[in-house]
Formats: structure tokens, sequence, C-alpha cells
């Protein structure tokens, strides 16, 4: 851990300050978007999630200002792209726009900026042909073969843990469920010690928390404490895996002909990148199953008179989800986006939580509907070079539990509204109190 520790400023600076902390700072009273001026509009305020308020405020942009600019102190000009077309253009042009300066709303461009980034990254945010080869370490974990093997071991964890859920009162689906069966499933992925699996979920946590007294973390620096911890964990793993290599995520990459030189702590990108994914994405749809179906009581009713409608479920909940609300690019040259003009370095966020409500491509958008015909055209997974490689797996995990909680369970009651989580970035659920009846 010495190394890693003593590096921690060079990777990580916890004096800075943020977009996510600044976007915090403009507070909880927004007013609703049709009382606002357009250029006043900024979607990427967390509070707008957190209180689930986000659609009206996509809806005015997609319909008045689809490609809307915005700047703040900390991140300079960003623009926000919302509909389905223009999300898919963006991210299908790596030329044009790129990854190399990350995945989220990032700081202002400097030299100290310019020189963090380099150090600590992850594959999503590279462009070929550094991406291509990364990514290639760890893509035999998502091939169809690997799939199959690991689908008895999904089934059986779960049955295990939806037989174990209470009848008669009320529980957290998100703590009980979700977080158990990714983390179990992402502990596999890694060949993770299983006891302590739920560091992986508080890794998962801390990436895109915004530090905040109570909250997740309560400052910047306790945040890069608990993210040098990760670090330090690894590192005894990348030594251990060197030496007895597996088929696990870890050994593919202290192994792989593209990864094996980076240093541990440079690793952390990739490492908080498969975690995220892995962990976040797939927990909060399938809490958002639960609650978008009991939002939808007349699609909760066909499902359980057919359960043969699962398949049509499982696209249908990504899209309506979206578990990350946006990717961000930055344009390489000045360009255009419709009629706007993009200035090189300019930050563009490729909202996919908007492209998949887009009435354009998706009829009455904002409901669950498993007759939806086209709604494997979400954007949920991305698009082009950096279309989501565990995306099979997320919708193979979905299919099974919604396969298994027909099989045993009457119904799935919501009990309250959940809370949500505090980011722009991550769209998800902290709590969902339910019951369950057994059939």
């Amino acid at each position: 851990m010495s190394d890693a520790t003593d590096e921690k400023s060079t990777y990580l600076n916890a004096d800075f300050r943020t977009p996510e902390m600044e976007m915090a700072e403009l507070g909880a009273d927004v007013p609703a978007a049709a009382d606002m001026a357009i250029e006043d509009i900024n979607p990427a305020n967390p509070h707008l999630f957190k209180e689930d308020r986000y659609l009206e405020h996509f809806a005015r942009l997609r319909a008045e200002d689809p490609v809307h600019l915005n700047e703040i102190e900390t991140a300079g000009r960003f623009w926000s792209v919302t509909k389905f077309d223009d999300v898919r253009a963006v991210d299908g042009d790596w030329h044009t726009f790129s990854s190399a300066r990350g995945m989220t709303l990032g700081l202002r461009p400097s030299p100290e900026v310019d020189a963090q980034m380099e150090r600590l990254t992850s594959f999503i945010a590279m462009d070929p042909p550094t991406h291509t080869e990364q990514r290639k370490t760890v893509r035999g974990v998502s091939a169809p073969s690997n799939l199959k093997n690991l689908e008895p071991e999904i089934r059986e964890r779960t049955i295990k843990v939806l037989d174990s859920l209470p009848e008669g009162e009320t529980f957290d689906w998100v703590e009980t469920v979700s977080i158990e069966l990714t983390t179990l499933l992402l502990a596999t992925l890694f060949d993770f010690p299983l006891e302590d699996r739920h560091k992986l979920t508080r890794w998962s946590d801390i990436v895109f928390a915004i530090p905040e007294p109570g909250g997740i973390v309560e400052s910047q620096q306790q945040k890069v404490d608990e993210l040098m911890e990760c670090v330090g964990y690894f590192e005894g793993l990348w030594v251990e895996r060197r030496k007895n290599p597996g088929f696990d995520l870890v050994s593919m990459l202290a192994n792989g002909e593209a990864t094996k030189d980076i240093p541990t702590v440079a690793h952390l990108g990739n490492l908080l990148l498969l975690i995220v994914g892995g962990n976040d994405t797939t927990r909060n749809t399938m809490s958002g199953s639960v609650y978008g179906l009991n939002k939808f009581p007349d699609q909760y009713d066909k499902l359980i008179a057919d359960p043969g409608l699962v398949p049509n479920l499982v696209p249908e909940i990504i899209r309506w989800q979206t578990p990350l609300s946006y990717m961000r690019r930055t344009a390489t040259k000045d360009c255009e986006i419709r009629d706007k003009k993009v200035l090189e370095g300019d930050q563009v966020l490729m909202w996919y939580a908007s492209a998949n409500r887009d009435e354009e491509v998706f009829n009455n958008a904002d409901a669950v509907d498993l007759a939806r015909d086209n709604a494997d055209r979400h954007l949920s997974f991305g698009y082009g070079i950096h279309f989501c490689m565990g995306s099979r797996l997320a919708e193979l995990q979905l299919r099974i539990l919604w396969e298994e909680v027909l099989a045993r369970f009457e119904r799935i009651e919501v009990q309250e509204e959940p809370e949500r989580t505090f980011s722009s970035f991550v769209h998800g659920y902290t709590n969902l109190p339910v019951t369950v009846t057994r059939r």
C-alpha cells in the first residue's frame, strides 16, 4: 500500500472543488421547468434527480433547446445534448468527440488537471487504439460461453436471496436484494474474497458521491482516502494474481499485454469503471424494475398473467430507468451540433436519460410499456466503440431475477416513495421499502 499512499496526491487531489460539489451548492429550490427561462435550465443539478424532477427539465430542452449550453466556474462551458439522434451521433463520432478527458463533467482544463487525467484514467475514458487494446484485455468475461457458465450460479444465488425475504413486513429492496445480488456477482467476476464483498459496494457508492454533511462521504478528503484504500486492497490481489492467474478481471488486467505494466494506482480508473459498471448500474435497474412496475400496475398485471413477457421487460426497464444518466465527451475541434457552435475543448454531455424519453423515437416514453416494440433501441448502454461490454451480463441478471420473482411471489408492493441517489450521473435509489406476498 505504501507506494500508492505516497502517490495519492499525484493521482487524486482532495483540494479540488469539483463540478459536482459546485452543482450541489446550487441548492434544491429549483423552480419548475415551465417557470424558468430556457437559458437558466441546468440539467446537471443533482437535486433534480434526487427529487425526481429531472424529466420536466429535459422535456423542455428537447422541445426548445436540444443542444443546450451552460457554464459554471469549476467546469467551464458544457453542452447538454438531449435528443436521441443527436446523442447517438455524438457517441458514434470519437474523432470529433473524445473520451480521453473523462466520462463525467470535469474540471476546467488546466496543466494541473491535464497531468492528473493522464495518470488516472480508464479505458472508457480513452480513444483508440489504447481504448481498444485495454478493453480487449477484459472482454472475455462477457463472452457468450462465460455467460452460459455463470447463469446457473446467478440463478442459484438469486433463489437463495429471494427465498430468504421476510413476508408480511417491510424491508429495503435496494439493500436486501439489489445490492446483495450485484455485489455477489461482482465478487465472482473479480474473484474477490466474499467475506469482504461489501467493500466493493462501498467503493462503488463513493466514486460519484458528492461530499455533504451526513452524506455517503462528508468531505473530498474522505473520498480520496477511501479510494486509496481500494487501490491498496487491489494491489495485494494484483501481486497474488500475477503469480497465480485465474479467469477473473483482476487476473486479466494484471497479466494482459496492454495492462500488465501499468502501476496499480494508475489502474484505479479501470477498477472503478468495472466496479461501478458491474454494481451501480445493474442494482439500480433491479430496483427500478420493482418501482416501475408498481408505478404502472397494469403492466405488472400483464407480467403476472404472462411470465413470458420477461424478455420484453428487460430492455424496457433498462430504457425507462437509464441507470447512468449521461456520459461526457470533449470536442477535439470547433464543430456544430444542430445549429450550435461547439468550441474545441468544450465538454459535451450525452444525456441518455433524455434520449431514452424522446417521444420522436419512443411513443408514450415516460411509461413502462411491455408491448413496446423498439425498447431495445435504448441508449442506456451507450453507442459505438464504448458500448457497454457488460450489457449482456446485466440483461441476464435482470431476466433471471424476474423469472424467479414471478415463480414465488404474488406481488412485490412498494410501500412508499424511494429515496434517490444524490447524483446527476448515477440515476438510482438508496432505499426502496417493499413488502412481498408469496404464492
